[in-house]
């Protein structure tokens, strides 16, 4: 560990001068957070006892501030902390049963509720309040873990901090540790934390800045040691496999994650993430991957994301064959799922939750990286930065001692924890495309950032595809803004380019696992008379409009297909390819073109559930690219009006007398895209506030 490297105290005194407890407390988790080799996201918790008003009896009362059930340090506010009464909390110990009965002390926990705080308190509660110290932080750092991970850990904790820090065997979180961490801290009095076996670290004091320079001390000893110890020596037993190009993992990834998502969606649809980072490449080309991943992870946390063990797929980076492995990954995906079973079998009690999903969330792949597969894009990638924190405790443990994973019943009961269950039931039920992915052309324009707006709030993801970068970019960004960075990707692309056609929709497998949804709306517009269109012209339209809507339909089937799990063709075409209209045979006549190879396509596409329907807009002229510039003017010059009188006559022309907003189309590409229609297919959808010349009967 070099000295950029180490942990720096971040704490500014002249901010957290005029701070209260809780406000400190506040402003140290934010810190602790801020940085992954102190603890992941949603991991480790923190908190303070201070004093409070009481608001019955108008008297200083002991509150402990803590962080709440399902929080995460880095981003929590004052309102993600429970707050409880010490004098309760410590009133606890009274009506405990004991350790078999400890599950029971969480329905206590609400009785001690301070201010009709209604944040829920987390089973760590306990933890915190038994630890006679004002401030205390729980981590799990990989520098500690690491320690807690060795078969000799008690061992390595005394000889790396002495007595300052001490050592507690593995215990699951809970009432009957609250008390274990009170009894060490009355007969050490002088430590300043102790290290938890297979779990984490906590630290104490009585100033919320010596605290949190504390645990940063404690973090910096244990890296700079593991430094020391693993210098010169090659981890993990040294390299079997070298990496392909950054270039080839990323083709490699494109082709293995929809085959992988299409296994792996039977219950739910389920969204990729790839990693390819030095740390990955370092471990799954190591000779003693394969052996160190079967041992699973040993931080209750890490599992908990990732399972207690990943997928190794067979995959030889000096001889790639995607085919051969693809078909291998058949019958190991089913094995996997056998294992899973069998260990459920081997380990549930009578009142275990049913079994869970048991397909593999992490897959180590030789030469390219490490895929994750989870229910949406954040979880995805939040479980792959902890097998990442995993492979770094393998290595620290590994180059000192015997790296251990958790045992198999202690990794069943806190997997399939009734506590845990009953968290999983409070989460809300998932939106309409949950685990859904849309590929969206012509995105940063009015229809397609509608559409893609209305995708993304049933809780899609998507990619925006365009050929103008700065509105593209503009566009991901709100979007990014409104809806979470995780679910919005974006691509610059030209429908026209064969080649750039196919690295949009790969680039759509590597973000995000494969492909759903395929809302087709980049366009263009013109108008001329037929002795004033050129060549040119003509071709144009019939490029984009037509042979656009070809490539891109082409690569999303292929994609579609691979995975196997169906899915939803969007044209948006116009009103145009139905209805004549004067002075634009180019542009009718490529809508139309459009039109027909929806309906070629739902007839191809149906056997393998692949549904394509067609939305046909008219006179959308609210934020829509193509009525500005020389449309609009040639327009309103065929139907002898100015620029601001346009839109009004095309209302009035409509049988609804209405007009036709972005958002209209979008709720109409939504309908198809979704469950709603999955009935439907080779349909077309008029969104034109009513023109008989367009009835498609």
């Amino acid at each position: 560990m070099t000295a950029d490297s180490r942990l720096q105290s971040l704490w500014d005194d002249s901010e957290a001068r005029a701070m209260s407890e809780p406000e400190k407390l506040l402003y140290r988790s934010n810190l602790l957070g801020s940085d992954k080799r102190i603890t992941n996201y949603g991991g480790g918790n923190t908190s303070a006892k201070a004093q409070e008003t009481d608001p019955l009896t108008g008297e200083s009362v002991e509150v402990l501030w803590v962080k709440g059930s399902g929080g995460d340090v880095g981003s929590i506010k004052m309102d993600g902390f429970a707050t409880l009464y010490m004098d309760k909390l410590r009133a606890l110990k009274g009506v405990y049963r004991g350790p078999e009965h400890e599950d029971e002390m969480v329905g206590y926990l609400p009785h001690c509720t301070f201010g009709l705080n209604p944040r829920a308190a987390s089973i760590d509660t306990p933890l915190h309040a038994y630890v006679p110290r004002r401030h205390v932080d729980h981590m799990h750092p990989d520098a500690i873990i690491a320690i807690a991970a060795a078969e000799n850990s008690r061992e390595l904790t005394q000889r790396i901090f002495g007595d300052e820090i001490g050592w507690l065997p593995w215990k699951r979180p809970g009432f009957e540790l609250g008390l274990w961490l009170e009894e060490f801290c009355e007969k050490n009095p002088d430590a300043k934390g102790v290290v938890l076996e297979s779990h984490g670290l906590f630290t104490w004091d009585d100033d919320a800045k010596a605290c949190y320079e504390l645990t940063l001390e404690t973090i910096n000893k244990a890296s700079d040691w593991f430094a020391a110890q693993a210098e010169g020596k090659p981890a993990f037993g040294g390299a079997r496999h070298e990496s392909l190009p950054a270039d080839k993992r990323r083709e490699v990834a494109a082709a293995l994650m929809p085959a992988i998502r299409g296994m792996v969606s039977g219950n739910q649809h389920m969204v990729g993430h790839f990693d390819d980072q030095d740390a990955v490449l370092e471990f799954v080309n190591s000779n003693d991957m394969e052996p160190l991943a079967a041992l699973g992870t040993s931080c209750p946390d890490h599992f908990l994301r990732t399972k207690i063990r990943p997928l190794v797929v067979d995959f030889d980076p000096a001889r790639p064959d995607i085919d051969a492995v693809v078909e291998s990954l058949k019958p190991s995906v089913e094995a996997y799922r056998a294992d899973y079973a069998a260990y459920y079998e081997r380990c549930k009690h009578a009142d275990s939750p049913a079994m869970r999903d048991p397909n593999a969330v992490v897959y180590l792949v030789p030469g390219v990286g490490m895929i994750t597969f989870a229910k949406d894009k954040a979880t995805a990638r939040i479980s792959g930065e902890f097998y990442v924190n995993a492979i770094n405790v393998m290595r620290g443990a590994s180059a000192v001692s015997t790296y251990q994973g958790l045992p198999e019943q202690e990794a069943f009961d806190i997997e399939y924890w009734l506590l845990e269950e009953a968290k999983l039931q409070r989460m809300p039920k998932p939106k309409s495309l949950a685990g859904r992915v849309a590929l969206v052309t012509g995105g940063a324009g009015g229809i397609g950032s509608a559409t893609a707006a209305r995708l993304l709030s049933e809780g899609a993801c998507v990619m925006l595809a365009d050929i103008d970068e700065a509105a593209l970019a503009d566009t991901e960004a709100q979007l990014a803004g409104r809806f979470g960075r995780d679910a919005v990707r974006s691509v610059t692309m030209n429908v026209t380019d064969e080649a750039a056609v196919a690295a949009a929709h790969a680039d759509a497998a590597v973000a995000f696992g494969g492909l759903d949804i395929l809302v087709s709306n980049a366009g263009i517009a013109s108008s001329a008379p037929i002795e004033e269109t050129t060549l040119e012209l003509w071709n144009k339209n019939m490029a984009i409009l037509s042979t656009g809507y070809f490539l891109v339909s082409r690569e999303a089937f292929k994609l579609m297909q691979r995975q196997g799990l169906g899915g939803s063709v969007v044209f948006v075409a116009s009103k145009n390819g139905l209805a004549a209209s004067p002075n634009a045979s180019a542009y009718c006549t490529a809508k139309a073109s459009e039109i027909h190879l929806a309906r070629c396509l739902a007839l191809e596409g149906a056997g393998a559930g692949i549904r394509v329907n067609t939305v046909n807009p008219d006179a959308v002229l609210k934020g829509s690219k193509i009525w500005s510039g020389e449309w609009l003017d040639q327009r309103a010059s065929t139907y002898e009006t100015d620029k601001e009188g346009l839109e009004e006559m095309y209302r009035n022309r409509s049988l609804l007398k209405r007009s036709v907003l972005p958002e209209d189309i979008a709720e109409a590409a939504y309908f198809l895209a979704s469950d709603l229609s999955a009935k439907s297919t080779g349909n077309i959808i008029n969104v034109d506030a009513g023109n008989k010349e367009a009835f498609t009967r």
